[in-house]
């Protein structure tokens, strides 16, 4: 069993003991199992999904970090959102707001790219979710 911690500035979103937990992170997806090697990565706007006793919960999360260290996965996120929390018209209004950004920008600095992006990709997983509950 793994513990996993999901934690926002505003709350503690999951504590709980599961049995793997896969996380989108900045070089791609990382699914981990008990006694995964120790890691810390940056966090990409995604779904995180975990699993307990069979059972999957899937959850979009924002740019943040993962740390994997003893069999406990701590998650620091900007914000968590289960299925159930999204309002689906405001997430697909949020990623057309994201796209036109983007398409406005022309050519932006990568910073600004890179922050375009997240928020493309937050507003995507969002939708994704509340559209599938």
């Amino acid at each position: 069993m793994l513990k996993l911690e999901i934690v926002t500035p505003e709350r503690r979103v999951v504590d709980a003991e599961v049995d793997s937990v896969t996380v989108p992170t900045a070089s791609g997806e990382v699914g981990i199992l008990p006694n995964h090697a120790s890691l810390i990565s940056a966090l990409k706007p995604g779904i995180l999904e975990y699993n307990i006793r069979g059972v999957g919960t899937r959850l979009a999360v924002s740019v943040g970090f993962v740390e994997v260290n003893s069999n406990k996965v701590a998650v620091l996120a900007d914000t968590a959102e289960s299925a159930d929390e999204i309002d689906a018209q405001a997430a697909r209004s949020a990623r057309d707001d994201a796209e036109k950004a983007i398409a406005a920008a022309g050519t932006p600095s990568a910073e600004d790219a890179e922050r375009f992006r997240e928020q493309l990709d937050a507003a995507s997983a969002r939708l994704q979710l509340a559209v599938g509950k």
